[in-house]
């Protein structure tokens, strides 16, 4: 038997879609399905996990027959272990909950599906047509989360959400020791707590969302297909969260607000405490936004596999013809682009900000004018950056789409 027949023989013993597969192998299911026309072929390190897998050795699956082995360790023991997903060590090999596992031979395992690309592959050779499309399979493969895709993205929300408000709330800190109307006084320690504070928040929030980009990229890489396990009352929980979400986060920017306003009219204070308090509800707001939108995105598998496809199939052009190549490189060089370009743009927005709060506010004191003037506005540029960035990646994208039709 060739490669492509031991694997679609050994995808039936587990009555396993190619999505499945794929997902235990960490790839996709087009490479799967290359794998088995014949159109490619898998890696070694693949290749054990696949011996790892079903219990198989290296030379049975790539030159022999994996229904006869070759070898005398791997005889009947050794594939009724490959059938119940236990290897002979002991150790428990993955197997997704829900797919039909009988202790009777392969042959008596049947065919569910008409599709012959995405349904499970059975067993047909040797078989009797009377017993091939008589039996019945056990039980229906159910999706299940085998690899923790959903305590990953739960972790990955709870770590980005965290990590901007905290690089808000440090801002809010900061603004406690406002120079009139500082939380202490009049201090000299005034200027120094609030640049402590503004660097506490930055370091804190870097130190959450690095991390987290770090873990999902590395995710993403080892995990790049992941069968839709999530049922409609998942998702539909899941907007819900969001909207809920959305509405407590505009009501808290609203009070803040309002606590801003009653401040400056009643109480004519529109410096120090007041703002502060307005932008640690905005912090709070923020972490709502990006938290109930992030499980929401979570459910939504199909995006997630499509942008792993295309990651795929970035790779697969390096070996495409020379103009195929030629227009991959002229796609990645305006993406490398807009994203340098952007990155000057929020970077130089940050640098502007940071000499408004603390530069701006030293001067005007020294001159006799009011020192919370610039404390006010410092939050500015940003806004102004990212209506940039959303120009300066307009135009890029559009210069992309003229290269392209060269």
């Amino acid at each position: 038997m060739s490669f492509r027949e031991n694997l679609q023989y050994l995808r039936g013993t587990r009555n396993m879609t190619q999505e499945q597969l794929a997902m235990l192998l960490g790839v996709s299911r087009q490479a799967i399905s290359k794998w088995e026309s014949e159109k490619a072929y898998p890696e070694m390190d693949k290749l054990l996990m696949i011996c790892d897998l079903f219990d198989v050795t290296l030379d049975d699956l790539v030159m022999g027959d994996v229904r006869r082995p070759r070898s005398g360790m791997r005889g009947s023991t050794a594939g009724m272990s490959a059938i119940s997903g236990t290897a002979k060590t002991g150790v428990a090999v993955p197997q997704p909950a829900g797919f039909a596992v009988s202790s009777s031979s392969p042959r008596n395992q049947t065919e569910s599906s008409a599709s012959a690309e995405d349904a499970p592959t059975m067993l047909h050779a040797d078989t009797p047509a009377a017993t091939r499309h008589s039996a019945v399979p056990q039980h229906s493969a159910v999706p299940q989360d085998m690899v923790g895709y959903d305590r990953h993205m739960k972790i990955h929300a709870w770590l980005v959400a965290l990590g901007v408000a905290a690089i808000i709330l440090g801002v809010a800190a900061s603004l406690l020791f406002d120079s009139e109307n500082s939380i202490i006084g009049h201090s000299p320690m005034n200027g120094f707590l609030t640049a402590a504070m503004v660097m506490l928040g930055v370091i804190v929030g870097c130190a959450l969302l690095i991390p987290a980009g770090v873990m999902h990229g590395d995710f993403q890489r080892r995990h790049p297909y992941i069968q839709d396990f999530y049922t409609d009352d998942d998702k539909s929980r899941a907007a819900i969260e969001n909207g809920i979400g959305t509405a407590v986060g505009v009501g808290l920017i609203m009070v803040g607000v309002g606590v801003t306003v009653y401040c400056n009219e009643m109480l004519d204070i529109n410096d120090g405490w007041p703002i502060s308090i307005m932008l640690a509800l905005v912090a709070v707001a923020v972490f709502c936004f990006i938290f109930t939108s992030m499980r929401l995105n979570r459910t939504k598998l199909a995006k997630y596999n499509r942008e792993s496809e295309e990651r795929n199939a970035e790779d697969d052009s390096e070996n495409s013809p020379q103009s195929t190549q030629s227009t991959n490189a002229t796609d990645k060089y305006y993406d490398k682009l807009a994203g340098a370009v952007c990155g000057i743009i929020m970077l130089t927005a940050t640098v502007v900000a940071l000499l408004m709060l603390f530069v701006g506010v030293n001067v005007n004191a020294a001159h006799g004018g009011n020192p919370g003037f610039w404390g006010a506005i410092f939050w500015i540029p940003w806004p102004i950056g990212g209506v940039l960035c959303g120009i300066a990646s307009t135009v890029i994208q559009l210069l992309k789409i003229r290269a392209g039709r060269r």
